[in-house]
């Protein structure tokens, strides 16, 4: 573990901004930009917000190839997948409830939160790109600044301090849920009324 550690730090920076892209563009891995950010703000705290920077702007490219990919071909695997009736209310769901889930799981570090797939339905389902890059864009920056903080205050220290609280970020990413799920819902019933 610990010659994994020592190679993360010696990659630094540009090693960040390669596993941020790969995560954001590829398959789920959960957690592997949050734990390098941690363990490089940990080991250089002088380049600790240098390291949040590089790794939000590797996950936005990562997070653009990865909507371009949904955009183009996700309908068509969902489509071929889930039945006419599914795809009905999943159509219904990424208008209403999309960028509000994606926001949650990019916001959030909780390793459980089902990222990918929100995002991948929010891109199949004609999320505009700018919408969706503007969400994960605001998103991940107090997320990677956090824990960038986090590292550089509290160092190999750190994912024990965020297992420790744990059932404080569960209680945050619930909130967050209601609290959108409200906005959306009213702002929904003023559409309604302001067309009657």
């Amino acid at each position: 573990m610990k010659h994994l550690r020592d190679l993360l730090v010696s990659w630094g920076p540009a090693g960040l901004f390669v596993v941020s892209l790969i995560e954001n563009a590829g398959p789920p891995s959960p957690g592997g930009t949050d734990i390098v950010l941690l363990i490089l703000a940990a080991a250089r705290p002088a380049q600790a917000m240098l390291c949040a920077a590089v790794a939000l702007v590797a996950a936005l490219i990562g997070s653009a190839v990865f909507f371009e990919i949904m955009h183009r071909g996700g309908e068509k695997v969902l489509n071929k997948y889930a039945s006419r009736e599914k795809n009905a209310r999943l159509h219904h769901w990424a208008e209403r409830y999309g960028l509000a889930t994606v926001f949650i799981c990019a916001l959030v570090p909780l390793p459980g939160l089902p990222y990918k797939f929100f995002a991948a339905c929010a891109s199949a389902m004609g999320v505009t790109r700018t919408r969706f890059l503007t969400t994960i864009a605001v998103a991940r920056t107090p997320r990677f600044f956090a824990l960038a903080y986090l590292g550089s205050r509290v160092g190999q220290d750190s994912g024990a301090w965020l297992k420790e609280h744990f059932w404080y970020l569960v209680a945050l990413a619930a909130l967050l849920g209601v609290t959108l799920l409200i906005w959306a819902r009213l702002t929904e019933r003023r559409e309604v009324e302001g067309r009657g």
